[in-house]
Parts: C-alpha cells; sequence; structure tokens
C-alpha cells in the first residue's frame, strides 16, 4: 500500500490507506478533527504502526508532561507491530522526542527526509519542533533539500511552500517567503500555516493595512480550524496595536484568540500557544499603561497548576507574567525554583531553560516589582540566547519590549541603545514607527 505522496505505507487495506491520508491532510492544515481523523484511522487499521506513532506524536506536540506517558504507551505498541524501515525510524523519532531528546528527535527526522523528501510527516514535525527549538536555519535547509523533489503534481504540495513560506521569513528573506506563502494560499484558501506565514512578513514589515486585509479576507475560508486561527486573531490584535487602537485589540481578546466559550478553547484551555498569545498581548497593553481588567486571573491560574512542566521554554515567562501580574508571588518562586531545578540536567533543552528561560523569567519577576535595574542586568546576558526559547521574532518581541521598559525606567542609556539596535536589526521599519519602542526611540538617539 501507499500513501498520496507514493510511500509504501504498513497497513491492512485500501481504505486504511485513505484514512491515514486524511490524518496527514488534517495535521498539515490545522483541522480541530484531526484527532478525530487519527481515531477513524486507528480504528480501520488497529495494526498501523503509523497510527500508533501519530498517536504518540500528538500527544508530544501538546508540550505537556501529562501526555507524555500516552505518547510512550503509543511508541510501545508501535514497536511490537510489524513496520518498514521508514516507519521504524518514525518510532526512533518519537522516542527521542518522548525521552526528552527534541534534538534527536530533530536529527533522525532529518535522516528521514533526506531519504524519503515525500514523507510529510517527518518534514512538518522537523519544520514544527524545529521551531520551537529556536532553530530556523534547520527548517531553512530541511525544506529547500526537499523542494526539487516536488511540484505541484504531488498531493499537499502547497504545505510544503506553507513551510518554505515560514522558514524564510524566520531567517529574514521576505520576498522570498511572501511569495511561496501567497502561492500556497492561492491552491488552498483555507491553509492556515501559509496565511500565518504571510501574516509575519506583513508583521515584520509594517504592512498593517495590508496585514488586517489579508486576515480579513482568508477568515471566512478557516471553519473547522484549530488554536492556529487563535494566533491568526493574535496577529490581527498585534496590527492594532501597533495601530495603537487598543479597544479593537481587547475586542479580539475576548471574541476571537481568548474566547472562553469556544470549543476550541474549551477542547485545550491551557495550550501553550493559546497562553503564549493572551498573555504576551495582555502585558504588551500593560507596557502602554492599559489595565486589561480581570483576564489576567484564568491564565494565572492556568500557569500556576504547570509550574513545573518545563516541556515548552518559551512559555515559562508567559506563565511568568501572568502570576505577577494577579500577585502570585509564592508562586512565581515555585517557577523560578522549578526552571532552575530543570535546568540542572545535562540535555539541550536544559541548558535552554539555564541560559535563556530563567532569566527572561527573573527579569519579568523583577520588573512588575519595580526592579527595573535588576531585570536589565538579569536579561542583558541573555539577549543572545532568547532565540533558543522558540517563537517567532514577532513573539520573541514581547520580551525585547521587556527589555527596553525596564531599561527606560533604570535610566540605563547603553541598554536603551543596546534594545533600539536590536529592534531595527530584526524589523523593516523604524522603531521610531513601533508602539513598544517609539517612546525610547524618541527619548535617545541611536
Amino acid at each position: 500500500m501507499q500513501d498520496a505522496q507514493g510511500q509504501a505505507i504498513t497497513v491492512a487495506s485500501e481504505d486504511a490507506a485513505r484514512a491515514f491520508d486524511h490524518v496527514i491532510d488534517g495535521f498539515l492544515k490545522y483541522r480541530f478533527d484531526a484527532g478525530l481523523r487519527l481515531k477513524a484511522f486507528r480504528t480501520a487499521d488497529p495494526t498501523a504502526p503509523l497510527g500508533q506513532v501519530m498517536a504518540g506524536y500528538f500527544a508530544m506536540m501538546a508540550y505537556d508532561r501529562g501526555t507524555v506517558p500516552r505518547a510512550l504507551a503509543s511508541l510501545a505498541t508501535a514497536e511490537a507491530l510489524p513496520a518498514n524501515p521508514r516507519e521504524r525510524a518514525h518510532m526512533a523519532a518519537l522516542r527521542e522526542w518522548a525521552e526528552g531528546r527534541p534534538d534527536g528527535a530533530l536529527s533522525v527526522w532529518e535522516q528521514i527526509i533526506a531519504e524519503h523528501p515525500h514523507d510529510l510527516l517527518a518534514f512538518r514535525l522537523h519544520h514544527f519542533s524545529a521551531f520551537w527549538m529556536g532553530e530556523p536555519g534547520r527548517m531553512l535547509a530541511a525544506v529547500e533539500r526537499i523542494l526539487p523533489r516536488w511540484s505541484d503534481a504531488i498531493p499537499n504540495f502547497g504545505s510544503v511552500l506553507a513551510c518554505r513560506c515560514f522558514a524564510h521569513e524566520e531567517t529574514g528573506d521576505y520576498l522570498i517567503a511572501e511569495q511561496a506563502g501567497r502561492q500556497a494560499v492561492a491552491l488552498d484558501q483555507a491553509d492556515l500555516w501559509a496565511a500565518h506565514g504571510v501574516a509575519h512578513v506583513l508583521e515584520m514589515q509594517g504592512r498593517r493595512t495590508e496585514g488586517l486585509d489579508w486576515i480579513r479576507t482568508l477568515e471566512p475560508h478557516w471553519d473547522g480550524g484549530n488554536n492556529l486561527m487563535h494566533h491568526l486573531w493574535w496577529h490581527q490584535a498585534m496590527f492594532h496595536m501597533e495601530r495603537r487602537e487598543f479597544g479593537a485589540v481587547l475586542d479580539l481578546y475576548d471574541t476571537r484568540f481568548r474566547d472562553l466559550g469556544s470549543k476550541v478553547t474549551q477542547a485545550q484551555p491551557d495550550l501553550y500557544i493559546d497562553m503564549q498569545n493572551a498573555a504576551s498581548i495582555l502585558f504588551r497593553l500593560g507596557l502602554r499603561g492599559l489595565d486589561p481588567g480581570d483576564r489576567w486571573t484564568e491564565l494565572a491560574e492556568k500557569a500556576e497548576a504547570r509550574i513545573g512542566d518545563t516541556l515548552s521554554a518559551f512559555t515559562q515567562p508567559h506563565w511568568m507574567m501572568a502570576l505577577v501580574a494577579t500577585g502570585r508571588d509564592a508562586a512565581a518562586g515555585r517557577l523560578l525554583d522549578a526552571l532552575a531545578e530543570a535546568g540542572r540536567a545535562n540535555t539541550h533543552h536544559a541548558a535552554i531553560l539555564r541560559d535563556a528561560a530563567l532569566p527572561a523569567c527573573q527579569a519579568v519577576l523583577h520588573h512588575a516589582r519595580g526592579r527595573f535595574a535588576e531585570a536589565v542586568a538579569v536579561l542583558r546576558p541573555a539577549l543572545g540566547s532568547l532565540h533558543r526559547l522558540g517563537g517567532s521574532h514577532a513573539q520573541q518581541d514581547v520580551l525585547e519590549q521587556l527589555f527596553v521598559s525596564a531599561a527606560m525606567k533604570a535610566g540605563s542609556t547603553d541598554d536603551v541603545r543596546l534594545a533600539l539596535e536590536r529592534a531595527a536589526g530584526r524589523y523593516s521599519l523604524s522603531p521610531a514607527r513601533r508602539v513598544g519602542y517609539a517612546e525610547a526611540a524618541l527619548a535617545v538617539p541611536f
């Protein structure tokens, strides 16, 4: 049997093979029912090894330590089934990931796509994990390696283009990024990842009106999408933020990307990307002197419940923002202790927690307590490591805005200038034209 891209898969029937394709399509297109599609595939063929492997992968993608045992159980089931070498390699990648070696999983996926450039499962998981490990260069290398072996004659070519868009955007080539993203959307207007990649280009270039139009035009095609819709609405809020339309930002918060009544939010109420979206917007509003009311409370409750779960490095400072905004000093201390403990391990991920997540969280706490010079002092040495937390330039910018705010309040001209120079190097427009840096750019020439 073969999948839609012509690769051999171990399944019991043609119906099971098509069910597998249906799962892959849902995974690539960020469909809310991807989990149900996987359940249907596993029901159609309980002995298909990739059904078990994908169950493990889906569990790990939650970045929730509570789902890791489920991933390991799925792996054990998969390893007992007949499988071809490519499927065995997927099992090896899952083991690396579930046992706390995401860098090892990246390497296995790279080996798979080197031999099987049409393996969209390996390619897309590599893209996903490299992004959250702060490795945009590896995202770019992977997509450019397989691209010559692809064309629009192969199903899901648009998903490869969408990844090409985002990889080039995160490595600063906005021309290729926008071209690839728009080409992917032309193939499928419901491609959330492609829409997302182009939104990032427009954000980095300060094309706010175009960005709002882009999202409004495509939004009617998003029915059935998952939490990535929330992130696209977060981008919409970011465009409004830069236009100082703060009422529109809060309206999108309540009715779109943090709508607590939506089925997508209720399915995963503390999902890492949703928590990042919400906390970073409220924190940015706070830096502008705006009071978001009691919106921090539910975020803080969820953050406190997850203290010690360090699988998502970039989520840690966002949890800290919620804790300090609600005066949960004891919980904030426990979060720092948990990060310090996790950072003592001799692993790639532990080093990220130690060198980037911990100082970022300490800086958030110092800033909230009015100890601005201490916030600057702890964050300055970590600035060159913050990218290792994962997250995009647009997402990472909340930590850069934290630094410039602390530097301004501490009266440290050199650090303000450092922050402005970093902002100017990342974005295509002057810091003077960005809401988070305009005051600093006016006060400190650079």
